[in-house]
């Protein structure tokens, strides 16, 4: 079953596919360009693709799945990468596959504006790489780390959910922690960070206030933060990282912002017209001295217009981009080129110690659906929760705290020993 599975990765590698798409009784799908295609005489059992993921997964990552109902992790297939997403559908077990690039490729590689490169120069502050779901942003952050990693000492640790591309330290000293395996929230991930001595870091993605909080403060304190958020326009990526506040937060979010903020940078991917293939749009916002203005002020909706006037400091609108940049590119790299499978490097495989209890780090899965939860309910005389008489939802004590560290995390799917453990761990 697996030769069958690295056979069909290998075609996708020969064809220029970057995703499939594989479902029980039903013709394999890929995706090229963008566009979906079908291989009518490939299909798979319903069966089978149990067998497959089986062989797929480690016992840890097939208790992910046999809790959480889909797993998400990296692997690679006859020495090509890919990342793949486990989950249940009415046809049974499905697989999408995302073909990664064997090795990091460089900025130049991407067909990405050099100002990329001058970013990666900065010491502290905070960049932000933004984008829909499929637009390039792992590989863009990973190409700005190796950039790092190449050319500079220091000391870089990166939070991923899951670890896509693999990094060898070079100039840099490299570290990767895994979202559910090697840290259990992105709130305690970089909580755990920041006393870890890092120089770089990288986090998966801005979700929530806990953590846009953690990553502010350490973009102001002398730590450079290059973070994914999903959004569409820098004026969209700040709304949302404001918005995760109260309002009577927001000042305060909006100055920190406004003293750290180096770049934002919206990617998307469009099929250049003459090189017919698709290349990387962006929009560039570059933390000057007018735009820090505006965020302090909250006034996003005039940074468009910063933009298109600031092209002397880097900033490009994703029209500017398109015909100030890409179009007056005489040479665009083919992705044929740049994402090859490649070996997988000797001593590569992961260790999992023993000291490490990983079962509770499936915890953070219920802490992923349940990081607004409220404490256990207890209801009053009334019928009402007695808890709302005293604590608003937005005032919960966090799930990682300095100064107690005694709260238990219950969810209604969570299993009875796992609630033991963790009343046996305080």
């Amino acid at each position: 079953m697996l030769q069958r599975f690295s056979t069909i990765i290998q075609q996708a590698v020969a064809y220029g596919w970057s995703d499939l798409h594989m479902t029980g009784n039903h013709p394999v799908v890929y995706r090229k360009d963008g566009d979906i295609g079908m291989l009518p005489d490939v299909t798979f059992t319903t069966a089978q693709l149990d067998d497959l993921a089986r062989l797929l997964l480690t016992p840890y990552r097939r208790d992910i799945l046999r809790r959480r109902w889909s797993v998400d992790f990296a692997h690679s297939v006859a020495g090509i990468r890919v990342r793949l997403n486990i989950f249940n559908t009415t046809r049974g077990l499905s697989l999408a596959v995302r073909l990664l690039a064997g090795h990091i490729p460089s900025l130049a590689h991407l067909n990405l504006h050099p100002s990329l490169e001058e970013f990666t120069r900065l010491r502290s502050g905070l960049i932000l790489v933004c984008g829909a779901t499929g637009s390039g942003k792992t590989t863009t952050m990973a190409a700005m780390l190796d950039e790092i990693n190449r050319n500079r000492p220091a000391h870089i640790i990166t939070l991923e959910d899951p670890i896509e591309y693999r990094f060898a330290s070079k100039k840099s000293f490299v570290e990767q922690r895994e979202l559910g395996r090697h840290f259990p929230s992105f709130e305690r991930g970089l909580l755990d960070v920041l006393r870890e001595d890092p120089d770089v870091v990288l986090v998966g993605e801005l979700r929530e206030a806990e953590t846009i909080r953690l990553a502010l403060s350490a973009a102001e304190s002398g730590h450079l933060i290059i973070a994914s958020l999903h959004s569409s326009s820098p004026e969209e990526a700040l709304y949302r990282l404001c918005n995760a506040f109260p309002l009577e937060a927001q000042d305060l979010v909006r100055h920190q912002l406004s003293s750290s903020l180096n770049a934002i940078v919206v990617q998307q991917l469009q099929m250049h017209p003459t090189a017919r293939f698709r290349v990387p749009v962006l929009s560039i916002l570059v933390g000057n001295n007018p735009v820090r203005m505006l965020v302090r002020e909250g006034k996003f909706a005039q940074l468009t217009s910063l933009m298109e006037m600031g092209r002397g400091d880097g900033m490009f609108t994703a029209d500017a981009y398109r015909t100030e940049f890409l179009e007056r590119q005489q040479r665009l790299s083919a992705p044929s080129n740049v994402f090859r499978p490649a070996p997988e490097e000797a001593g590569g495989e992961d260790y999992e110690s023993p000291l490490v209890d990983h079962g509770l780090g499936l915890t953070h899965y219920a802490a992923e659906q349940a990081r607004h939860a409220r404490p256990a309910r207890f209801m009053n005389g009334s019928g009402m929760d007695a808890m709302d008489d005293v604590m608003p939802a937005h005032a919960l004590p966090p799930l990682a705290s300095d100064e107690y560290d005694g709260y238990v995390t219950v969810t209604d799917d969570m299993p009875l020993e796992d609630v033991v453990r963790q009343f046996n761990q305080k």
